[in-house]
């Protein structure tokens, strides 16, 4: 009678999962506390300001370069560290999809300074983008256009024809000196008083304060070698004019 019921309570036990393979009771297991993990907190975002980070412009041409005047303006991730790659291409179309670049150069190590680009063509516009060394390319600037020098030259000369107190009628002759063809000249003078202009024939004139420019007109702009071409002018002065001496240029 007691083998039969100690084995009955033997078959609950191990039923209940108290009991173990010797007979032992255990107690029942005790679960840690569930503990949620902890959420990461955001690191600040970084904002870059508004600027341009590279900005440059043409600062000299010569009949065969250009120079750029660059400045990084920030630093990295925000912009870039120098050296920088300058290249050129011959239209903005080709510059805003950076394709058939012409020429580039690579700037030295200051943030401020100029680059030099050698070997263009003469009297050609060419536009300009920024990249670092490491193939990273400014999405933002595209410079230009900056055009190299013509090889032709050209000489400006004046004559008084006629003078009195209060004006003057004068004659500008323009020669092409060089030996190639020249395609649309200037002419520039700065006045000694307060000489201005009533009529300008032949010409084209642009005035600032005491600067004057004058272009061609649409049927004298282009010259051989050895060729001149004229323009007149009338000019109002108070009192006598010092005359004026003018330079020529593309």
């Amino acid at each position: 009678m007691l083998r039969t019921l100690g084995a009955a309570l033997a078959a609950a036990l191990t039923l209940t999962g108290l009991a173990t393979s010797t007979g032992a009771v255990q107690p029942p297991a005790v679960q840690p506390p569930t503990v949620a993990a902890a959420t990461p907190t955001p690191g600040p975002t970084l904002t870059c300001p508004p600027a341009l980070p590279v900005s440059g412009r043409v600062s000299g041409a010569t009949t065969t370069s250009l120079t750029i005047t660059y400045s990084l303006i920030l630093f990295p991730p925000c912009g870039y560290d120098p050296p920088m790659v300058v290249t050129l291409f011959a239209s903005r179309e080709d510059a805003t999809e950076r394709r058939n670049p012409v020429a580039e150069a690579v700037s030295g190590p200051e943030r401020f300074g100029d680059v030099t680009i050698d070997g263009l063509t003469p009297d050609t516009d060419y536009w300009f983008r920024f990249s670092d060394t490491h193939g990273t390319q400014d999405p933002y600037l595209i410079g230009g256009p900056g055009r190299t020098l013509s090889t032709s030259t050209c000489a400006a000369s004046a004559t008084i024809d006629n003078q009195w107190y209060g004006g003057f009628i004068a004659t500008v002759t323009v020669r092409n000196t060089g030996t190639e063809p020249m395609h649309d000249w200037l002419v520039k003078w700065r006045w000694s008083g307060d000489e201005r202009i009533q009529t300008i024939w032949g010409g084209v004139a642009e005035v600032t304060g005491q600067n004057v420019v004058v272009h061609n007109a649409s049927w004298n702009g282009t010259l051989a070698p050895g060729a001149s071409t004229t323009f007149g002018l009338m000019v109002a002065v108070s009192g006598w004019s010092g005359g004026f001496t003018p330079v020529c240029g593309r």
